[in-house]
């Protein structure tokens, strides 16, 4: 047989071999850190028997499936630990996830962060047996007899509803079986470094009808350095959190009258206003015109666009005048009669349409998270219809334009093609056309890339730009999505320069995605210290005493004048305590006024990037700070020394 690596170069075997055997054939040092293998796209295994051609990725914890089989394994870990500590807790499911691992337990008695010390001592110890994992099978009858003996009524029902013709496989380490369809490592000696981090309710099944589990999470890695790396930027996550600096800095609240529904507040407002600003800016330069789109629209819509078949659940509906209408969950099918309000021609295309729709979502209220996960935001949505020779040049000016925007932040970021998946629509010409065109375009802008196939919309490829914060953690905002059905739905046309009716193919696009989503990610990755241009509050104004309020009052009046965000802190404190709360605050530059600023005209300049800047003219503060604005600079925030010593 003939086994084809992830190189392209290939290796030939007289006989069956184990992808491991495989793999330490290769490389004795690829077999050591080796977790799995993916045999013609689906993850096995390293036990798992290759007996004929096939195309062979050995997976290490440094590829995404990798890390998976290596964390569901300690996954089971965990559960075995708990079984042995607690008999009678009953388990549900424990997968890996992005970053770690969870487990789904019914406990009578609730766990406690005493109890994840317990686990994770019993853990050490089943890691130290160095446990052989080993892969069987049973019947449907045997496997459900054997969880009811065992009074584990979850796996019951989780067999009972696979299908009739399913394999049932099991995972066997020590006295530890469990219902699971892999892949795990070979033993459970290479999980050495691992941690319970936090405990959570859970809905069996993720329905608020079912009972309420506990839910462990965790994390694992295969180096103890890796591990410690991970928690400490967990700790820096969690002083970033946006919902705690959100409510700091007075920029939103959520409250219980409106779960998923955030309110923002004046802060908040002039942050959100200045990002829609620069999102106007930067659309107007690149050719967009702006719409707006009704916020509920009839059913008659929703059901041409394919929403109320597939989407209605995630639907918030009423009925007027006895047609049922929907708020609407996406911009696109307004965007679409806009395009249709009048006769195009091939001379009209491309045409880019922008908007900054407020879209409705029914989410799951265990799912709601501050602005991350809301049931209302702001989408800035653009729609793109052009001819199919267009698709290439117009997927690189929107690539370009969302690297502009990811490079203002200071995001890093990387692209991923996804591919025609199985449940699609459409010829194999149009998609054809349509991957080779998005292919094209990054080829054409040098972006390297990775493929995701068979990871695209129903109704064409698309690519998605992944960026990462300032503490390493990636967000999917960015998007460009090929459709080819929609057109098709509404019958959009164009009379080409034929003089024939021709049908368009449409771009969905988004730079932030959701903007209060993306106003949460840049609250952490700048841990609510905004560039100058986009702080609420850009100086603050600190006579040293009342006497010098006028004096405060007057440059505060003339920042104001310039279009400076400024204020002027006039609470009867000393000046110690004002600029602690100018910093805690976040404001980037704080103005200290007193007699020699007053007799002189000057400021002593203090900011949030390099501490005590010295005495200056106001004029020249202000020309120095509208430039920075301007450019929308991005100063690295520093510690300065009286910070340290308050730490």
């Amino acid at each position: 047989m003939i086994i084809t690596l992830k190189d392209g170069s290939t290796k030939e075997y007289a006989q069956p071999m184990s992808v491991y055997e495989i793999a330490k054939d290769i490389s004795e040092g690829l077999a050591r850190v080796a977790t799995a293998g993916e045999v013609g796209g689906e993850v096995v295994d390293l036990r798992t028997v290759v007996d004929k051609d096939c195309h062979l990725n050995i997976l290490t914890f440094d590829d995404e499936k990798g890390a998976g089989a290596f964390r569901h394994t300690t996954s089971h870990i965990m559960a075995q630990a708990i079984k042995r500590l607690y008999p009678n807790i009953k388990l549900a499911i424990g997968p890996s996830i992005a970053d770690g691992f969870y487990y789904d337990v019914d406990s009578d008695t609730p766990l406690t962060a005493d109890d994840l010390e317990k686990i994770e001592k019993e853990m050490k110890k089943i890691v130290k047996e160095d446990l052989a994992i080993t892969r069987f099978t049973k019947s449907r009858e045997d496997a459900i007899a054997y969880f009811k003996e065992k009074n584990e009524p979850y796996k019951v029902e989780l067999i009972e509803d696979l299908p009739e013709d399913a394999e049932i496989s099991f995972y066997q380490q020590g006295e530890f079986v469990d219902l699971c369809a892999g892949p795990h490592l070979m033993s459970t000696k290479p999980v050495k470094a691992f941690k319970l981090t936090s405990l959570a309710g859970a809905y069996w099944r993720g329905s608020e009808k079912n009972k309420m589990l506990t839910r462990i999470y965790g994390t694992s890695f295969t180096k103890k350095a890796d591990l410690e790396a991970y928690l400490t930027r967990m700790e820096e996550a969690k002083k970033r959190d946006h919902r705690k600096l959100g409510k700091q800095l007075g920029l939103f609240m959520l409250r219980d009258e409106g779960p998923g529904f955030p309110f923002f507040l004046p802060n908040g407002m002039i942050l959100k206003n200045t990002l829609l600003d620069y999102w106007r800016e930067i659309h107007r330069k690149a050719g967009y015109v702006e719409i707006s789109t009704p916020i509920m629209l009839s059913r008659h819509l929703w059901e041409t666009s394919g929403h109320w078949d597939h989407y209605k659940e995630n639907m918030y509906t009423t009925v007027i005048d006895d047609t049922d209408f929907a708020i609407k969950p996406m911009n696109c099918p307004g965007g679409i009669l806009v395009y249709q309000s009048e006769p195009r021609s091939y001379r009209d295309l491309p045409l880019r349409m922008g908007e900054l729709g407020l879209v409705h979502r029914h989410e799951k209220s265990g799912q709601l998270h501050g602005l991350m996960r809301v049931r209302c935001f702001t989408q800035d949505d653009a729609h793109i219809f052009m001819m199919p020779e267009q698709i290439r040049d117009e997927i690189k000016g929107v690539a370009k334009l969302i690297d502009e925007v990811y490079q203002l932040f200071g995001f890093k970021y990387h692209v991923e093609l996804s591919t025609r998946p199985e449940n699609s629509m459409g010829s194999d010409e149009d998609w054809e056309m349509a991957t080779d065109a998005l292919r094209g375009a990054l080829d054409d802008l040098g972006r390297d890339y990775v493929v995701n196939e068979g990871d695209g919309a129903f109704y064409g490829p698309k690519i998605d730009f992944h960026l990462e914060d300032s503490i390493g953690r990636t967000w999917q905002c960015g998007t460009i999505q090929l459709d080819f059905q929609l057109p098709q739905r509404f019958e959009c046309e164009y009379i080409g320069a034929d003089g024939e009716k021709h049908r368009p193919i449409m771009i969905h696009r988004v730079a932030f995605g959701s903007i209060e989503r993306f106003i949460g990610i840049l609250i952490e990755h700048f841990a609510g210290a905004f560039p100058t241009w986009l702080s609420p509050e850009q100086v603050r104004v600190l006579p040293i005493s009342d006497k010098y309020l006028d004096y405060a009052n007057q440059v505060n009046a003339k920042l104001n004048d310039e279009g400076i965000r400024s204020s002027v802190d006039s609470r009867a404190e000393k000046i110690g305590y004002k600029i602690r709360d100018a910093r805690l605050m976040k404001v980037p530059y704080m103005l200290i006024v007193g007699a020699k600023e007053e007799e002189q005209g000057l400021v002593s300049v203090r900011s949030r990037f390099a501490g005590d800047e010295g005495q200056t003219e106001l004029a020249s503060f202000l020309d120095s700070i509208k430039e920075e604005i301007r450019t929308r600079a991005l100063r690295e925030t520093v510690v300065v020394e009286e910070e340290k010593k308050e730490k």
